[in-house]
């Protein structure tokens, strides 16, 4: 974890805290912040990923736990996460994309998920649900498909730990990045900033090279990517975008 020697140490706590025991408190990074997808690894080999990840420097992994209701395709679910958990000391950056999360969100906490994300539009209790991933230790994220607006949701900002907004059609692995999305980052910050709230906007989908500039400057402070960087050379991959999203902006929200 090189960058952490620049960050202040309560943000480094920010992201390790609930792993120890202790309850989670916000700060900020020098930086945007990389959240490598597990979902583009290789599933036989999750444990090199892992490695991979961790020797490049990044701070996080991404995972996307997907029920085939809520999206089409099926992925992991709570036994995959309690063994990362043990595999690694990364924070678990849990991504649930399944129907009615509030069945499930405290066995994802218990098994190891340091962040967790729920969708919106997929339960009508929604405010009961982040209250129980912040009871449980862990830091609510609040997830926006391509088409929810920002403004939808208003009333949830100041409950929440982090906004991950879907740069990209929900469940299409391939799905290309919506340029519609900066507008959305932006939005997402200016409503930030006018209501005082301290929650980090997180973006997900599509991401390359070539969006990180842009997506720092509209407001964002984690990038969530996985098919630019689980190629021929995953860790060049990840530390040439972890660079780029180093030297384009001073100061993020985590």
């Amino acid at each position: 974890m090189r960058w952490l020697s620049t960050l202040r140490h309560e943000s480094y706590a920010n992201l390790v805290s609930v792993a120890h025991g202790r309850k989670p408190h916000r700060g900020i990074a020098p930086m945007v912040l990389i959240s490598p997808s597990l979902l583009a690894a290789d599933f036989s080999r999750l444990g090199e990923a892992l490695k991979i990840i961790a020797e490049a420097g990044a701070s996080m992994v991404h995972v996307d736990v997907m029920d085939g209701h809520f999206v089409p395709d099926i992925s992991v679910g709570q036994p995959v996460i309690k063994s990362l958990r043990k595999a690694t000391e990364l924070v678990l950056d849990v991504h649930l994309l399944i129907e009615r999360p509030e069945r499930y969100v405290l066995e994802f906490v218990e098994m190891g998920a340091d962040r967790l994300a729920i969708h919106a539009e997929a339960t009508p209790n929604l405010h009961r649900a982040l209250g129980m991933i912040r009871a449980g230790g862990a830091k609510a994220g609040l997830a926006l498909n391509p088409c929810t607006a920002v403004e939808s949701v208003t009333d949830a900002l100041g409950e929440i730990d982090f906004l991950l907004i879907l740069s990209g059609d929900v469940g299409i692995s391939d799905s290309p990045f919506l340029p519609q999305t900066l507008a959305k980052v932006r939005a997402a910050c200016a409503t930030r900033g006018e209501r005082r709230l301290d929650f980090a906007i997180q973006v997900e989908g599509g991401i390359r090279q070539e969006q990180i500039e842009l997506l720092a400057q509209a407001g964002a402070d984690i990038l969530v990517a996985g098919s630019n960087i689980f190629q021929e050379d995953p860790q060049a991959g990840l530390r040439d975008m972890m660079q780029l999203a180093a030297s384009s902006r001073q100061v993020s929200s985590i």
